[in-house]
């Protein structure tokens, strides 16, 4: 390689430090004088020295010539997930002072450079001013909603079993909160997300209104994704045409704190101009990636909604009975859900740790992220052209056959059981529009795939192009011949989000399932309170024993008389016991709770005689959990 060519490449991938200093690359024109020997002498010297106007190591600077910077879990975390995500709030708050350096000596002269830094200054002291303003919209927003509260208190009495659970008046100032909520934005919108999940805390009605909750975000433009998918590569935006051969500006999808793109990545100029990086696209089913772009400005939002919550948090907290919600501790394991959404390196290696643990299985498929092009704004990772659970459960009615329905559920439960039971490892947001589903072909044993990718694709072109034409019966019987000629591949996306156990609460989970596996609701009860995160909260301790015994029996009883046990209504009704009697619940414990019930409703939509209960303890036999 010529000098002149290694200069070009060196600046090419000299990663973050040299990526923010175009402005010296192009007055010194060091792209093309920049010579073998210069290089050298640079990484020579910089081992030991450091850059007379930055301050940081050569070293440091060039140590992501090869692909993006990558992360590594802390350990001082006590699952794979908090120690990435240790690990990525320890480089946010490192990264702040040296990426700031960085924008401020592109500026070419003294004054410039001079008026950047009293900008950032600047900045760091108003925050408590944007904090501010910005509690003063929420107030515009909630205030209302704080003065209405009191027609909770009125209207028709709802009932749930034996227990009145709501008034009429409540659940029509729920809906009031939750239409709040959709205006105040993303974090806020997550929030009733998060708190329709916990049914330990906040009441059924209030649960149920929530889980409507729907992002109204707005796409950001198509240029801003442009640009940071050029800020990533390390390329200019006149070159982004020659990275892709097709780039679809409209999103496939937008969410609360990111949207993505569907590209087509040229492999000519990846493998011609750019093998350093190392890329295999033999491992990738196509060319074709989906790309995950952060909002602008999302983290920043999103660190000052966090405080205000914390700071609502700590008044409520401070107010007599309601202690035992702790809701500064829940407000810390909410800014940890936000913050482990805000670096998509953190999906990224979700996505590589289930490809791992389901390398054996041809009929479960996560997509392979691709980590030399990503980094914490911009996730590249392989397309699945597949068929949403959503529009399957719409036609699903319309294929009499149950057990051609089965073939789809039976994997879909098979691989949450194997998530949960042996890998302790599993996807903690298993809606329907995370599940996506292709037809393949297995050999008879369905060990080995035999269709090749363009086989699947054209299987799926067919059935799309059906559906497109809106013709139902044809859609319909296409999908019952590739239901009887072909195995149910089951693809999961959007891992940004997963449940994993530490050591105790594993220990604590499966001791809670044996007590229930042998019907020993009272030994149950108890566990549940010996092992929450507050035992001394708990009120009329021996009462909820009782009344954990009781439900456990009427299972016992439907089990014996060969009924089908719904595990989801079962778990339902126990953490409506746990918010009467002041149970404070693990967070991942009742995540876990939560994705069992997202699991059986999907499940029972396309079996409704499925036993998720039995499944569940015949998985746990084979494992030698019970």
């Amino acid at each position: 390689m010529s000098s002149r060519a290694f200069g070009s490449r060196f600046w090419k991938y000299s990663g973050p430090f040299f990526k923010h200093s175009r402005a010296y690359r192009h007055k010194y024109n060091f792209s093309n004088k920049i010579t073998l020997s210069t290089c050298r002498c640079i990484l020579l010297v910089g081992a030991s020295n450091t850059d007379s106007f930055t301050g940081f190591s050569f070293k440091d600077l060039l140590s992501p010539i090869i692909h993006n910077e990558t992360l590594s879990p802390d350990s001082k975390g006590d699952t794979l997930e908090m120690g990435l995500y240790i690990a990525s709030q320890r480089e946010l708050e490192e990264s702040k002072a040296r990426d700031a350096e960085l924008a401020i000596m592109q500026s070419k002269n003294i004054l410039t450079r001079q008026l950047r830094r009293l900008v950032y200054y600047v900045t760091d002291l108003l925050e408590p001013l944007f904090v501010t303003i910005r509690f003063l919209e929420l107030s515009i927003i909630f205030v209302p909603i704080l003065i209405t509260y009191p027609i909770s208190f009125f209207g028709k009495r709802i009932y749930y079993g034996n227990d009145i659970v709501e008034t009429q008046g409540s659940l029509v100032w729920y809906r009031l909160f939750r239409k709040a909520l959709e205006l105040a934005g993303p974090s806020f919108i997550k929030l009733g997300q998060w708190a329709s999940s916990r049914t330990d805390i906040f009441p059924h009605g209030f649960c149920n209104e929530f889980s409507n909750l729907h992002s109204n975000s707005k796409p950001h433009p198509t240029k801003y994704s442009i640009s940071k998918i050029c800020e990533t590569l390390n390329i200019e935006e006149d070159e982004f045409n020659t990275v892709f051969e097709e780039f679809q500006s409209k999103p496939l999808g937008i969410g609360a704190i990111a949207q993505v793109h569907l590209g087509k990545l040229s492999q000519d100029y990846f493998l011609k101009e750019h093998d350093s990086l190392g890329l295999d696209f033999y491992q990738l089913s196509s060319s074709w990636v989906a790309i995950k772009i952060i909002h602008p400005n999302a983290r920043s939002k999103i660190r000052r909604d966090l405080k205000i919550m914390e700071n609502f948090a700590n008044a409520i907290n401070a107010l007599p009975t309601m202690e035992w919600l702790s809701l500064p501790d829940e407000v810390y394991n909410f800014s940890i859900l936000m913050n482990l959404q805000l670096d998509l390196r953190i999906e990224s290696l979700n996505l590589d740790k289930f490809n791992q643990n389901f390398k054996n299985s041809i009929q479960v498929k996560f997509p392979k992220s691709i980590k030399e092009l990503s980094n914490k704004d911009v996730l590249f990772e392989e397309y699945m052209d597949a068929m949403p659970m959503d529009t399957f459960l719409k036609y699903k009615d319309l294929i009499k056959d149950i057990d051609l329905r089965k073939k789809v559920s039976d994997v879909f439960i098979d691989a949450f059981l194997q998530m949960l039971v042996l890998d302790n490892f599993v996807h903690a947001d298993l809606h329907p529009g995370n599940v996506m589903i292709r037809f393949i072909k297995t050999n008879r044993y369905e060990t080995k795939l035999e269709s090749t990718e363009s086989e699947i694709s054209d299987i799926m072109r067919n059935l799309k192009s059906s559906m497109k034409n809106d013709d139902t019966d044809i859609f319909v019987k296409n999908l019952s011949n590739a239901l009887q000629s072909y195995a149910a591949q089951i693809c999961l996306i959007d891992t940004g989000l997963v449940t994993e156990l530490n050591s105790l609460n594993r220990v604590n989970f499966i001791d809670l399932f044996n007590a229930l596996a042998r019907f020993n609701g009272y030994k149950a009860g108890e566990l549940m309170i010996e092992r929450s995160k507050s035992p001394e909260t708990a009120i009329n301790k021996e009462i909820f024993a009782f009344k954990v015994e009781k439900l456990v029996s009427k299972v016992k009883q439907r089990t014996f008389t060969l009924g089908t046990v719904s595990i989801g209504d079962l778990l339902d009704q126990m953490l409506g016991m746990v918010r009467a009697h002041h149970v404070r619940l693990e967070g991942d414990f009742v995540s876990v709770i939560v994705a069992i019930l997202l699991l059986e409703g999907i499940g029972r939509r396309l079996d409704p005689h499925l036993d998720l209960f039995e499944r569940f303890v015949s998985y746990s036999l084979i494992e030698g959990l019970i």
